[in-house]
């Protein structure tokens, strides 16, 4: 009993940086919804550029996807988050450089090296939560809560970013120095906790065994639409508030609304605070609710708040409720278009895992690889705001939104039909 009690008391440090770390990924990835409102005004960019930082912090995941589960594998948990926090570090320090060069490209690559840095990290805390929480009910609760911290991480960005430069529309990427001075002080307090912390390395490779396998994760075609589901999902979930953003940031004579940007914040904050919502209720009602059934009803109703926004007049507005940069909530008129596109997070929330469990049901010894190859497939959420931000330039904003329903319509067919395991015969 002492034994289990000390266990616990040297993981609770790991475990509350794991969650921090879990909050760090959303806090990054999220500075690039509107850090592209600040590129658009500074170099003059279209909305088919605004997206290219977040294409590049996404596209990174294409690259590094497998070889961070591989670094898991050779160097462990501890030595890969050491790694990843460098890195992170390293990236936003670029963006900081390109500021102050005024340069276009330097923010890209920026951007860019967060993402090889956020695809580490992924990798890393939802294993090592698991494994310091002992794995079953307590390790998932432990993911669940880090996914929580996770959304309200990605709440407060717009918002607090908004609250830190004024308007993004008028401002430049010096503007967002507080925000990534943040960000690179936290990369520092988790590198210096994590050098001096003993973590456990269950997974580490000890020795070389090779064994030759005539089938993989890919040989499964419920895996493979899986993977594509995921690829569409993230792209989804980012395509809906950012393309929103500019949006409502842009002006009038651009086919924008003109909304001040510390209000598209709050406004867009929402919509992540309704994703951890979401999450929280999926968490509470999972153990009742199969992942076929949740994905199907989230994605139909995210269907229908798309096509309603689409459609519903931009005249037509309403007093929503959003989160504000004090942590309360207050009222911004918005069109009624917008309030369906913030409410599909409640429907986001719950599609990630939905999609996983699906995918990776009776792969058995390939789970551990589909996992690392999932990763790979995250990218999707820079490929699809890119081709939405396109698609805003050569037609409306709202008119983009036919990609997200596109991807929408694409999980509906996942899940009532492409889940389906069709090659029971493989040995797993």
């Amino acid at each position: 009993m002492t034994s289990t009690q000390e266990q616990k008391k040297n993981y609770l440090l790991p475990i509350a940086m794991m969650i921090a770390l879990f909050a760090m990924i959303s806090f990054v990835t999220g500075l690039q919804n509107p850090m592209g409102i600040i590129v658009k005004n500074q170099f003059g960019a279209s909305n088919f550029m605004s997206q290219l930082g977040n294409f590049a912090n996404f596209i990174a995941y294409a690259f590094m996807g497998i070889p961070a589960g591989l670094l898991l594998q050779r160097i462990g948990y501890k030595k890969t988050a050491l790694l990843a926090v460098a890195v992170g570090f390293a990236g936003v320090g670029i963006q900081y450089i390109s500021g102050q060069a005024e340069s276009f490209v330097v923010y890209l690559t920026g951007a860019f090296v967060c993402g090889f840095s956020m695809c580490m990290l992924n990798a890393v805390v939802n294993p090592m939560l698991n494994t310091l929480g002992g794995g079953g009910n307590k390790g998932n609760q432990l993911i669940q809560v880090g996914g929580s911290l996770n959304s309200l991480s990605a709440t407060i960005v717009p918002v607090l970013v908004g609250y830190l430069i004024g308007n993004a529309a008028q401002a430049s990427i010096k503007d967002a120095n507080p925000a990534l001075f943040i960000a690179m002080g936290i990369f520092a307090l988790a590198f210096i906790v994590l050098f001096f912390m003993e973590i456990p390395e269950p997974h580490m490779i000890k020795e070389k065994a090779a064994v030759k396998d005539n089938h993989s994760a890919l040989s499964f075609r419920h895996f493979i639409l899986g993977a594509v589901a995921i690829f569409v999902y993230v792209g989804v979930e980012v395509g809906i508030p950012n393309i929103a953003n500019l949006f409502m940031t842009s002006t009038p004579e651009s086919g924008g609304l003109g909304i001040d940007t510390t209000i598209a914040g709050t406004v867009v904050g929402t919509y992540w605070f309704l994703m951890l919502i979401g999450r929280l209720v999926g968490a509470s009602v999972g153990a009742k609710i199969s992942s076929k059934a949740m994905l199907i009803c989230a994605a139909v109703l995210g269907l229908i708040f798309v096509t309603l926004a689409m459609f519903m007049p931009v005249e037509t507005k309403v007093s929503m409720p959003v989160f504000q940069s004090d942590i309360s909530f207050g009222l911004a008129e918005v069109p009624i278009g917008i309030m369906f596109l913030v409410l599909c997070g409640l429907c986001t929330s719950v599609m990630w895992g939905g999609i996983f469990n699906l995918a990776v049901e009776g792969l058995g010894k390939y789970t551990a690889a589909a996992s690392g190859f999932f990763m790979v497939m995250v990218c999707g959420g820079g490929i699809l705001p890119l081709l939405q931000g396109a698609v805003a330039d050569s037609t409306t904003y709202m008119t983009s939104y036919w990609v997200v329903f596109a991807g929408l319509a694409y999980m509906v067919y996942y899940a009532l039909i492409g889940c389906k395991n069709v090659n029971k015969d493989i040995p797993v």
